[in-house]
């Protein structure tokens, strides 16, 4: 599946983004342009099901990891995959092939519920809310970062997050081809200290953004930024 994408600045490095679950490529508005700055030509998919690319019958992390694939350059400096994004990258990982790869609390392993279903079943519920309602699920974000969550849950197909309770439990934990780093928010509802430690034992480096909610882009842009100085 061809992905609708986003790009900032003309530099001869390439850095991938990969945003998480009801999301789009609008979310990382701020880190676009400063990965510009730094020389990059960024490229930002809107995974399936998500703002302007095609939707699906199912969605499958297989669909979602051979549609960014198709869709953005081979081989690039970076790739940073966020939450969804983060699962996403690292199945693709091996065939992208980026010089360097960041997991921002990835969803390696999303949480069963007691029915059996993936936490993700759940978020439907945050289809068409207000401007007032969203800023209640995310007292943490901005005025500008709660309004642009509204638009972007207004192009999401819910059945991308339904679609994923086939997948709940399971471990997508990506092998390690290139260079990885591993962002955890503070705590991690995805990423817990003993998985953590489990990541480090198999070499990912690690590191905690104190205070830091899941979206990390979004809530400390400035932590985001400054915990990764050194991988960019």
């Amino acid at each position: 599946m061809k992905l609708h994408t986003r790009e900032w600045g003309d530099g001869d490095r390439v850095a991938v983004l990969i945003h998480g679950i009801i999301a789009d490529s609008r979310c990382w508005w701020r880190v676009g342009p400063a990965l510009a700055d730094r020389g990059y030509r960024v490229v930002a998919v809107d995974l399936p099901g998500h703002g302007q690319s095609p939707r699906a019958d199912m969605y499958t992390p297989d669909l979602l990891a051979s549609s960014v694939l198709e869709s953005v350059p081979a081989n690039p400096a970076l790739a940073i995959g966020h939450s969804l994004g983060g699962l996403t990258l690292g199945l693709a990982v091996s065939q992208l092939m980026p010089s360097r790869a960041i997991y921002s609390d990835p969803a390696f392993r999303l949480p069963v519920l007691p029915d059996g279903s993936a936490v993700t079943s759940q978020m439907a519920a945050v289809k068409d809310l207000s401007v007032e309602q969203m800023a209640a699920v995310h007292p943490e974000f901005s005025a500008e970062e709660v309004a642009l969550e509204v638009e972007m849950t207004k192009l999401w197909d819910p059945a991308t997050a339904t679609s994923l309770s086939t997948v709940a439990g399971k471990d997508f934990t990506p092998p390690l081809p290139v260079p990885s780093l591993v962002q955890v928010a503070d705590p991690s509802f995805l990423v817990s200290p003993e998985y953590q430690e489990e990541l480090r034992g198999k070499g990912f480096e690690v590191r905690v953004v104190a205070g830091a909610t899941h979206t990390i882009h979004r809530h400390l842009f400035d932590a985001f930024m400054s915990g990764l100085d050194d991988w960019l």
